[in-house]
């Protein structure tokens, strides 16, 4: 792909300097165990990990900072060849180092299924001899708390070092254990040919016992196993497979396997500018975010994910219809204040680093849209509602049926002034529709023929004053001239025809105005939208696959196939996606891996798969 010579000068990308020694985004892989992840670099540097969930409180953070701030170094020095890749389909990390000297090879994971918040690792020199390097810098509290530290034995009579900090301690047993060395503990040694050190770090409640070693090999071999064993649940069968695997995979990742709650990413405050202030927590479950996810693992064959989820979400948002939030945190619970973390620089030094987030009080009108339509798609798949779950949902639809009219914030979140906007109301009609379904199809209870009017009122409502008839396109909301990428949904939920003047007026319109690379959307153009932010953004990877779907949806099999060839290469060298992408300086921005960026790409593939399908049996029908 070739970028653009210049951004367009209000959508500039970060300026240049800014990222220092920081390790580029792209650099990073992700091991995960269901509860929450780890984020590590190409060179063996963990850098991000809270423990014992995604919304825990982090105890390597060096990501947001400095190794000051924590972080588990285990590198191969004088490397002069890095490659990794993950063990088939899985998240067991491998990372081969050459040097001048010798090869080794790298593996770490996440063990699953044992009820432990663990890290294994494992290097084994392969040829000739290499120069290990060992640094375990602990820092509670977001890099903010130095823990005690004392070497001890525990009770299978192995040495341990064991860092405690209030609540939480976290246990470093291994091989070979690094020596302390001013509030860090180090070491440096050579393995030869046929020599191992195997590492596992293992995070317990302060007042807890340390639970009993056990096998890195083994835990590493049975987690690639229940890994791979999930990943053969996929029905996709079709171009970007391996693409679509590991998104998948990803998606699996970022839910929580205890809860069903579902996390957009597993960081916070990773910079949609760099050295900006677009910088937020998005380590919570989003109804948006995990609706959206519910309907690409249920295209893909996986449906005890969706009985889990529609679990998780009856327990968070029960009450009153009018307490819904639009995020919450894993276990259904609901207080997310946002504060500031001032001791932290921020990655590239993009302040402020951010925890919680004040949209959790925001309106936004779409939510319920997409919630129902993953709720639509899980019943038309087989599953039953609960006696609860169907009388949750009736309460919410009455409660939109009385409210959609009103401004709201809109999916972008904008701390701007509410708008009508377009997208949002759209997906209130959506929200009816699927209602009207249920009770249709579905004989469940409800004032169809109320629920009836206010759908048509709605999109009676979009087609008098979303749409901008002398352009030939919607409009980001009421009264604006300009466009917004979101608008690329309205072919999912059927409110048009994908083929129709209105959808292809719609998608040309956007492009015009925010593809600036081929394929690559920015979500709008933050001149001409108040969102109350100062500064630009990146292209937002979401927004680029959903082009790809529209396109699809309308049977333009080859301009899908364009978008798609152009962005899902973006992902970095083990398959991982950031929020956005910078074109001009060819880098991942935003917090990563991004559950909506991974979800458009399979729906995205899915789409093109459907429509090659339907273009050949065209082909066939006219032959005959």
């Amino acid at each position: 792909m070739i970028p653009p010579a210049a951004p367009p000068s209000d959508d500039r990308g970060p300026a240049p300097g800014l990222l220092g020694c920081q390790v580029p985004l792209e650099e990073y892989a992700v091991l995960g165990d269901g509860h929450t992840a780890a984020l590590v670099s190409r060179r063996g540097s963990v850098d991000w990990l809270c423990l014992p969930r995604f919304d825990s409180d982090a105890c390597f953070a060096a990501l947001l900072g400095t190794p000051e701030h924590g972080r588990w170094l285990l590198t191969v020095r004088d490397a002069t060849e890095v490659t990794r890749r993950y063990r088939r389909d899985s998240f067991v990390l491998e990372t081969t180092y050459r040097s001048a000297r010798g090869t080794a090879v790298a593996t770490e994971a996440m063990p699953l299924g044992d009820g432990r918040a663990d890290i294994v690792r494992r290097v084994e020199c392969t040829d000739g001899e290499v120069e290990v390097e060992h640094e375990w810098v602990v820092r509670f509290g977001y890099g903010a708390v130095v823990p005690w530290v004392r070497h001890d034995t525990d009770a299978d009579g192995c040495d341990s070092i064991r860092a405690v900090a209030g609540p939480d301690s976290v246990v470093l047993r291994g091989d070979r254990l690094p020596q302390a060395d001013d509030h860090r503990h180090r070491d440096r040694f050579t393995l030869h040919a046929g020599e191992s050190v195997e590492l596992s770090m293992t995070w317990v409640h302060s007042w807890e016992p340390v639970p009993p070693r056990l096998s890195v090999p083994d835990r590493v071999d049975a987690t690639a196993v229940a890994w791979g064993a999930w990943a053969r649940g996929c029905t996709y069968d079709g171009p970007y497979r391996e693409a679509v695997i590991r998104s998948l995979l990803v998606l699996r990742m970022l839910s929580d396997v205890t809860t069903g709650g579902i996390v957009a990413a597993p960081t916070t405050s990773l910079p949609e500018t760099f050295g900006g202030e677009r910088n937020w927590d998005y380590r919570y479950c989003w109804l948006r975010d995990a609706a959206l996810t519910l309907e690409a693992l249920l295209e893909q064959g996986f449906r005890d994910e969706a009985t889990q989820w529609r679990d998780w979400l009856e327990r968070a948002v029960a009450g009153e219809p009018e307490d819904l939030q639009i995020m919450y945190r894993l276990d259904g619970s609901r207080r997310l204040p946002e504060t500031r973390l001032d001791h932290l620089p921020g990655y590239a030094g993009s302040r402020p680093v951010r925890l919680g987030n004040d949209a959790v009080g925001q309106v936004q009108h779409d939510v319920l849209g997409e919630v129902m339509s993953a709720l639509a798609m899980a019943r038309d798949t087989g599953l039953s509602e609960t006696a609860g779950s169907w009388s949750l949902q009736r309460r919410l639809v009455d409660d939109l049926a009385a409210a959609w009219h009103e401004p709201d914030r809109g999916i972008w979140e904008v701390r701007g002034r509410p708008q009508h906007f377009t997208h949002s109301k759209i997906m209130a009609w959506a929200a009816l529709d699927r209602a009207v379904h249920a009770v249709e199809t579905h004989d469940l209870p409800g004032p169809v023929e109320r629920w009836r009017q206010v759908r048509q009122d709605i999109r009676d409502d979009v087609l008098a004053h979303g749409w901008d008839a002398e352009r030939g396109t919607f409009v980001q909301h009421y009264g604006a001239t300009h466009t917004d990428a979101s608008l690329l949904q309205l072919v999912h939920v059927g409110f048009l025809p994908a083929d129709g003047p209105h959808v292809r007026g719609t998608v040309a319109a956007i492009r015009e105005e925010l593809e600036v690379a081929p394929g690559l959307l920015l979500r709008y153009r933050t001149s001409r939208t108040d969102d109350g932010l100062a500064g630009a953004e990146a292209p937002f990877l979401a927004c680029s696959f959903w082009l790809a779907d529209a396109l699809a949806r309308g049977d333009d099999v080859a301009g899908a196939a364009q978008v798609l060839d152009a962005v899902v290469p973006l992902a970095n060298d083990v398959g991982l996606l950031a929020e956005q992408y910078d074109p001009w300086e060819r880098r991942m921005a935003g917090n990563v891996p991004q559950a909506l960026s991974h979800l458009a790409l399979v729906r995205a593939a899915h789409s093109h798969r459907l429509a090659v399908a339907r273009a050949e049996a065209t082909t066939v029908a006219g032959a005959r």
